[in-house]
């Protein structure tokens, strides 16, 4: 394996994030995926790009802090994670939700 030659690790990308800010963004064509915290863009970028066939205009990442959750007198916090704000090319979109 030469230095060109990295594997493509599908494990980055963890989910897509559904909430009302998300959905009205992909009118815009830009998608919202939980990733793994220690990945860089390039990698989102090479793993977006080959496991949906499509091509990348721009990416913005933000780490999310975790938040307190309280169940009765214990608390808590929620896992931290990144965030990864995708911007396609204007002929490409993604599928995320499959029609019936």
């Amino acid at each position: 394996m030469t230095n060109n030659d990295k594997s493509i690790s599908i494990d980055i990308v963890k989910y897509p994030v559904i909430t009302d800010k998300s959905t009205q963004l992909l009118e815009e064509n830009k998608y919202t995926f939980a990733v793994d915290d220690q990945a860089h863009k390039k990698d989102i970028k090479k793993t977006i790009e080959h496991t949906f066939d499509v091509k990348i205009k721009t990416i913005n990442t933000c780490n999310r802090h975790p938040k307190k959750k309280r169940v009765g007198k214990f608390i808590g916090y929620k896992k931290r994670y990144k965030k990864a704000i995708i911007t396609l090319e204007k002929n490409y979109s993604i599928q995320l939700f499959p029609d019936n």
